[in-house]
């Protein structure tokens, strides 16, 4: 991965003949405490969503059924990946911009969430999210 703390987390599978199954659990296989769970699901072809960044709110994002990419960036790195299997977990930290596209017929994005639901904890403008993504980059420094 090209951007600090953005990492793949593979969950358990249990396979059986008859089906098989993943879970996760919050402070085990999330590496934080489970505070909202929700999915994204029929999105038009071409669409796009998120188009933000979160100041302190910590995500999981599985692709629960189909798949789609996934676009990264910290300020000054960039990265894509594509999310198809639903034993795979994305863990995106806070202050990374994130855009999720190119969703297959049927695919279901499930985002497993560190905070309750707060507007204020959002940067929906590229620009600010820049300025405050290099705030933090010079304070780390």
């Amino acid at each position: 991965m090209s951007i600090p703390g953005v990492r793949v987390v593979n969950l358990p599978r249990i396979h059986d003949p008859r089906g098989n199954l993943t879970f996760l659990e919050g402070l085990e296989h999330v590496p934080f405490e489970i505070r909202r769970v929700y999915w994204l699901y029929d999105v038009p072809g071409g669409e796009s969503r998120a188009g933000h960044a979160m100041k302190t709110t910590q995500q999981l994002l599985i692709a629960a059924s189909g798949s789609f990419d996934v676009h990264l960036d910290d300020g000054s790195a960039r990265m894509k990946l594509q999310l198809n299997r639903s034993y795979i977990g994305l863990y995106v930290p806070p202050m990374i911009w994130r855009t999720l596209d190119n969703f297959s017929s049927g695919a279901v994005c499930l985002a497993i969430v560190s905070t309750h639901y707060d507007p204020a904890d959002y940067h929906r403008d590229y620009d600010e999210f820049l300025k405050a993504a290099s705030q933090t980059a010079r304070a780390k420094h």
